[in-house]
């Protein structure tokens, strides 16, 4: 059974707005490595869009968009050939190597989770909320920034039980972020 886990960028004061958190060389490094080290990228119809406009292009045509500095190229190659799968009632259709998941979240992620693999990655606020809840998160990694954002969203907002985590790792960057990572006590 592949491991689902759970990455996201998060301020001391539980900030989850990607605009909230300064990029930096590490940060992104470490991100394209997590990609790389799953089978897919399992993410709602805001993350993917959100995605598919910052890095697709980039990626398709090799020609920087006027935000991105050279080192943020990796993550635009790793995530633009990873395995998307979208949970969205909005969404129609989806390219961009990307297939719909449509119906019950929980049958649909357990049918993920038993193929075999390396694992899957999953990012965002709404998604790994409602993936909390059902108890289908295998790890968390909090890349905590050392910022107050002072607005929100903030992490896992609504959860309605507790949910124990052991620690699993730690690691540290260059821009002062840490990276903990935890399992479920289960």
């Amino acid at each position: 059974m592949r491991p689902l886990r759970y990455s996201i960028n998060v301020t001391l004061d539980g900030c989850c707005d990607h605009r909230a958190v300064p990029p930096h060389e590490d940060l992104h490094r470490h991100h394209a490595e997590n990609l790389a080290e799953a089978d897919a990228l399992l993410c709602g119809r805001v993350i993917y869009e959100m995605m598919e406009e910052a890095w697709r292009e980039p990626a398709e045509t090799g020609v920087r968009s006027d935000w991105m500095e050279p080192w943020m190229e990796p993550f635009a190659r790793t995530i633009h050939t990873i395995k998307k799968y979208v949970v969205s009632s909005t969404l129609d259709r989806v390219d961009w190597n990307a297939e719909l998941l449509r119906g019950d979240l929980e049958e649909a992620v357990d049918r993920l989770k038993r193929e075999p693999g390396k694992g899957l990655l999953v990012g965002g606020v709404t998604l790994p909320l409602a993936l909390a809840e059902l108890g289908l998160i295998d790890e968390y990694e909090f890349v905590v920034h050392p910022r107050l954002a002072g607005h929100g969203p903030t992490l896992l907002a609504g959860l309605p039980k507790h949910v124990d985590l052991r620690p699993v790792g730690r690691l540290e960057f260059g821009s002062g972020a840490v990276a903990m990572r935890y399992e479920p006590k289960r």
